[in-house]
């Protein structure tokens, strides 16, 4: 099945589709993970985007039951340079072709993907589309220059009821704005008893069920376009300890005074070096964003900058002056990366701990 991605930027790239039959736009975007493709699929960040894999060979370990980051994948579609059809691992159940059909979802394989990170790299992130091979290339490039996309994604992936996941631990709400299941995993791990809510819980709602922490999760596209969730913030900070990952932490950063901005062209991947500006010490982290918290507004706030980005020295991290409030632009419950991280969870606890003190 001959199908080609083009960009609105007319460039066109030419190959085999995978998956679902059918067409597809979104936002470009490139990940240079080398494995974890599962996770990166499923995980609710993607909301409608379509993602390049760097890592030339995907799908050689299949799809099993255990490595999703959530039930139903909001990724719009994936690239690869090539793709295996005949996966090798004890634990795999099927392929990621079987994936993309039974999910919907559609691919493109054989394209040089070297060539559109390179692209994507000088110009920034484009908007593209998956599409048959008789496709009009003219006509879709100046179509997709003229689509908007919706900006409701957090909406879109956040749980519309709340649940519970119970323990005998700590209360923490986990406030889901695209929540990947490795959070709720990890809390977990550590004997929490979590309620997940809504985006759009208010502080009111949250803080009748009496929690001893909260945390904000990550989640899809621009936090600006989440105005309800500052007021939420506000009304939470210094009453309960509160945690931020990802877009959690971008919101922490608006309710607090400071800007956000769109970056070139993202941090996706499970190789990016974070320093810790505290414990002078380096991370190696799992990350998935394409905003991040403007440095300079951070003056005048009461926001004080814990971690940077070793490859740009852009913000990765914030700790409230006065309140117990503290949050990470990567993911410390990777899936998939590294877990250098994963000791901000138990940071997260004695938090809590000498809160209750």
């Amino acid at each position: 099945m001959k199908k080609k991605l083009i960009l609105e930027s007319g460039e066109v790239f030419h190959g085999e589709g995978f998956g679902a039959e059918l067409e597809t736009a979104g936002e470009v975007v490139f990940n240079t993970g080398m494995t974890g493709y599962q996770e990166l699929i499923s995980d609710p960040s993607y909301c409608g985007q379509i993602v390049c894999m760097t890592y030339p060979l995907i799908g050689n370990y299949g799809i099993n039951r255990d490595d999703y980051e959530s039930i139903e994948p909001a990724i719009k579609g994936l690239i690869v340079k090539e793709l295996c059809d005949l996966p090798s691992n004890f634990r795999t159940q099927i392929t990621l072709d079987e994936l993309f059909k039974k999910k919907n979802l559609s691919g493109i394989s054989g394209i040089d993907t070297r060539r559109l990170t390179r692209v994507l790299r000088n110009h920034g992130v484009v908007k593209g589309k998956i599409v048959n091979a008789d496709a009009d290339e003219t006509a879709t490039a100046e179509e997709l220059k003229s689509t908007t996309f919706p900006i409701n994604q957090v909406e879109a992936v956040s749980t519309k009821t709340p649940y519970a996941n119970p323990n005998r631990g700590f209360k923490v709400v986990l406030v889901d704005f695209g929540a990947k299941l490795g959070i709720i995993r990890e809390l977990s791990q550590r004997n929490c008893d979590i309620i997940v809510v809504s985006q759009d819980t208010t502080a009111e709602e949250i803080l009748l069920m009496d929690p001893d922490g909260i945390m904000l999760s990550n989640g899809p596209g621009d936090p600006e376009d989440v105005p309800h969730a500052l007021d939420m913030i506000r009304g939470l900070l210094g009453k309960v300890p509160i945690f931020g990952i990802c877009l959690g932490h971008q919101l922490i950063g608006l309710a607090c005074g400071a800007k956000t901005f769109k970056l070139k062209f993202g941090h996706r991947g499970g190789n990016h070096p974070v320093l810790d500006l505290e414990k002078n010490t380096v991370a190696i982290t799992s990350q998935n964003h394409g905003y991040a918290v403007d440095q300079e507004s951070l003056k005048g706030t009461d926001l004080i900058e814990t971690h940077i980005a070793l490859n740009d020295r852009t913000n990765e991290g914030l700790k409230h002056k006065i309140h117990p409030c503290f949050s990470v632009q990567y993911h410390p419950e990777a899936s998939p990366g590294p877990e250098d991280a994963n000791y901000l969870f138990d940071e997260f606890i004695d938090l809590m701990e000498e809160f209750k003190r």
